[in-house]
């Protein structure tokens, strides 16, 4: 889990830190999900394919006996297998572009199946090592045109929070450096409250 994940949990900023940390260094083994699922694919298709050649090969055997009939049952199937791969390595690119848009966009979108699915894939190009080009440019004009698709921003706290004593002005003199305690502050404004009615 991210800090902002345990933040949101109620958990101290300081300790959700550490908590994150902790989270990150124990999950350093694990493979991503979209990964697993990218591997999963592969083998269920590799153990489909080692299945389609099984059969193919016992075709062939059976139809040994003509030499020519055998030589075109080859060739088709040489060219059904490569149909295969082709196929295959489509599905395992489409796979892996999806995962690399949705790994990209996960952080700031309320739904990363539906922003996934804005974007012209046509547009990207995916590199060995995962990253898209040509996302951030879609996702600028997405934010712009959808912005209820992605999570706001939290703004920055201004950094005053609290009471805040009255100022020499309002008290009417000044304590050590123009400060007022805060006993005098809450006197001073209910002086002020008490003096506005009487008039």
């Amino acid at each position: 889990m991210r800090k902002e994940e345990f933040e949101a949990l109620g958990i101290e900023k300081s300790l959700a830190e550490k908590a994150a940390e902790a989270s990150k260094k124990e999950l350093e083994g694990y493979v991503s999900k979209e990964k697993y699922d990218a591997e999963q694919q592969k083998c269920t298709q590799l153990e489909s394919t080692v299945s389609d050649y099984e059969e193919q090969l016992d075709t062939l055997k059976a139809a040994a006996g003509n030499n020519e009939e055998l030589k075109q049952q080859i060739t088709t199937l040489q060219e059904q297998n490569k149909q295969k791969d082709a196929d295959y390595k489509k599905e395992l690119d489409a796979l892996k572009m999806t995962n690399a848009i949705k790994m990209a966009i996960a952080a700031t979108a309320q739904d990363s199946d539906l922003v996934a699915g804005l974007v012209d894939r046509n547009k990207l190009i995916l590199s060995d090592d995962g990253k898209i080009t040509g996302l951030d440019e879609q996702l600028k004009t997405i934010k712009e045109s959808k912005p209820f698709l992605f999570k706001q921003e939290e703004p920055k706290p201004s950094g005053k929070k609290g009471f805040f004593p009255l100022g020499p002005k309002e008290k009417g003199g000044e304590g050590e450096k123009g400060q007022v305690s805060m006993k005098e502050a809450i006197a001073a404004r209910l002086n002020l409250g008490t003096e506005g009615k009487g008039e």
